[in-house]
């Protein structure tokens, strides 16, 4: 059903620690993947925005400017995928950042293979272009191959896993998916989450979509999961 790239792809890791740049370099590298620094966040925020990277490590603490408002200003620009790197261990923050949009979080201390096991998961999901038409439920309109969504016309400004979460819904309307559901469709089977990230980015997508008038159609069914309300 998916078709997937394997051409040398390019990261961009924003990380003031240069320790931590060193050791993860040269594992990336090892990996066949041309990796950037940038060491503040106004140059990382420059570099995201000029050289359009395939995937972005992203330091939550970062002189200059903090990882979460260059991911929010970031988001107003681009739909790069976003790992967040961070050195708080409270659920709270991590959730702040799957607010913000990053597609992915990491704690420190962290094992720099597992990073790069989690990068190449958000990158194969990114890359994946299923073999379908434009999906339609009423007005809303999605094409799995451009990655865009559109309701009304209007174009929604979604992440990467708000897409692939929108396409999980729009290819089976109706359907009441529980979080599990969504955790193995969505961010794949390897992935050690928890029910909360799935209702941070359910709730973001749903913002959006009612943003652009399409209320009311993606619901929660209490006690299961979420659903696409056919129309």
């Amino acid at each position: 059903m998916y078709s997937y790239y394997s051409a040398m792809q390019t990261i961009l890791l924003i990380e003031d620690d240069p320790d931590i740049v060193h050791i993860v370099k040269s594992y990336f590298q090892q990996s066949s993947f041309n990796l950037e620094v940038a060491f503040d966040g106004p140059t990382g925020l420059a570099k995201a925005l000029n050289s359009a990277p395939d995937l972005i490590l992203l330091d939550w603490m970062l002189p200059g400017l903090d990882g979460l408002e260059l991911l929010k200003r970031l988001r107003n620009e681009r739909r790069i995928p976003v790992i967040m790197i961070t050195a708080r261990t409270e659920e709270i923050d991590r959730i702040m950042g799957l607010e913000f949009g990053a597609d992915d979080y990491l704690t420190k201390p962290f094992s720099v293979r597992e990073l790069v096991a989690r990068a190449r998961a958000v990158l194969r999901r990114s890359t994946q272009i299923p073999q379908v038409e434009t999906i339609s439920q009423g007005q809303l309109n999605i094409d799995p191959q451009k990655r865009e969504a559109f309701f009304n016309k209007i174009l929604l400004n979604l992440t990467t896993l708000e897409f692939d979460l929108l396409l999980s819904f729009m290819e089976q309307p109706g359907r009441v998916f529980s979080r599990d559901d969504l955790l193995i469709q969505v961010w794949g089977r390897d992935f050690e989450g928890i029910d909360r990230v799935v209702d941070v980015h359910v709730s973001n997508l749903r913002k959006k979509l009612e943003a652009a008038g399409a209320t009311n159609l993606l619901q929660t069914i209490r006690g299961i999961g979420y659903k696409l309300v056919e129309r």
